[in-house]
């Protein structure tokens, strides 16, 4: 752990007091992807766990898997594959939902601290298929916190989500605003995640840190996500629709930036001596809202095409902003996101151009 421990000092963290065991779930969904390649490289030992499902082309998953060195014909479900390119990551196909495997992983391989990205991700899509929204966001987080529970973890970070600020006339948007008036299925189930976890923070002194992201973008990203559908697009000539006539504006946030902030807030374990004890919850995005016409000339930049525009009225389950307040964030880890647009941009069109 000599390395890791440096990292983290380097970056200004604290330094874990015990070698330290990860489970990661969503292990090859967007953000898991990243954080688990970041936290490899420090040092951790790091179990990945997903279900590789087929919410969008399985094939970006299996290559994210194959960049941590999980090679795809030796995945079988809830059997444990040791990585290629790093001794100390192992991957597991499974469900959140399956209680009997997950409560046996735990046993088995005594987790320090969890971090749970795995959902059923996209707001759009829980209009049409709310059962799997329930089954993995709320069946499968309960499976979560009673593992959590009964396993001794020392901190549980989980993904919450922007959207649960909903259409908040208030920007920017904080941790403290009121957000009881979900407009998605998919935000109500996040909201519902950070209840869950407050009650069981409450209830059983489990360190609980909830992560509301905003539209995160970049590398390897969500091919169902505004930046990703953009980039196909224009590079194919293809138009891109435009929702709400291009009056939206979003905090884009690059995946570097949410992947730092992760790893700095896990080692920012909630104490009883918090205002809610054992639980906290931290925005992590830019804090610069973009509006939508900006950003389609700025990754027009980036790829060097334009866009054909279809304008579109506004979708069902959208909001018109979001934006992060993250002065909490900055006050307990010391850190804020500082990847500009242009930049984030162009880094993840150079690898949308090659991975074409």
């Amino acid at each position: 752990m000599q390395e890791n421990n440096k990292r983290i000092a380097k970056n200004n963290v604290s330094v874990y007091p015990y070698e330290t065991k990860l489970l990661v779930t969503g292990a090859a969904g967007f953000i898991g992807f990243h954080l688990a390649k970041r936290l490899l490289e420090d040092g951790f030992t790091v179990i990945g766990l997903d279900n590789i499902n087929d919410y969008y082309d399985v094939r970006l998953k299996y290559a994210r898997l194959a960049e941590t060195g999980i090679a795809e014909n030796k995945i079988e479900y809830e059997k444990a594959v040791q990585s290629e390119k790093y001794k100390n990551y192992r991957f597991v196909k499974g469900n959140l939902e399956d209680r009997e495997l997950l409560e046996n992983l735990f046993v088995e391989e005594k987790f320090d601290i969890v971090v749970n990205l795995a959902a059923q991700a996209g707001v759009r899509y829980s209009i049409e298929n709310p059962h799997a929204y329930v089954q993995s966001n709320l069946v499968g987080f309960m499976n979560v916190l009673e593992c959590c529970r009964h396993n001794q973890i020392k901190h549980l970070v989980y993904a919450s989500s922007s959207s649960v600020y909903g259409n908040a006339d208030k920007t920017p948007f904080s941790e403290t605003d009121r957000v009881d008036y979900p407009i998605s299925l998919y935000a109500a189930t996040k909201k519902a995640n950070e209840l869950m976890a407050h009650t069981y923070s409450h209830l059983y002194h489990l360190p609980t840190t909830g992560l509301r992201f905003f539209t995160v973008y970049g590398e390897y990203g969500r091919p169902d996500m505004a930046p990703i559908l953009f980039a196909k697009a224009i590079t194919e000539g293809k138009p891109i629709k435009v929702f709400n006539n291009g009056d939206l504006s979003r905090d884009f946030t690059y995946i570097g930036d949410i992947v730092e902030g992760i790893v700095r807030v896990m080692s920012h374990i909630p104490t009883g001596e918090n205002e809610h004890p054992y639980y906290q919850l931290f925005n992590i995005g830019h804090s610069d809202p973009v509006p939508l016409m900006d950003f389609i000339h700025t990754m027009e930049d980036a790829l060097g095409k334009k866009a054909i525009l279809e304008m579109c009225p506004m979708q069902a389950g959208d909001v018109k902003t979001t934006y992060a307040d993250t002065s909490e964030l900055e006050k307990i880890t010391g850190y804020k996101p500082t990847t500009d647009l242009k930049t984030g941009l162009e880094r993840m069109a150079e690898w949308f151009v090659k991975s074409e």
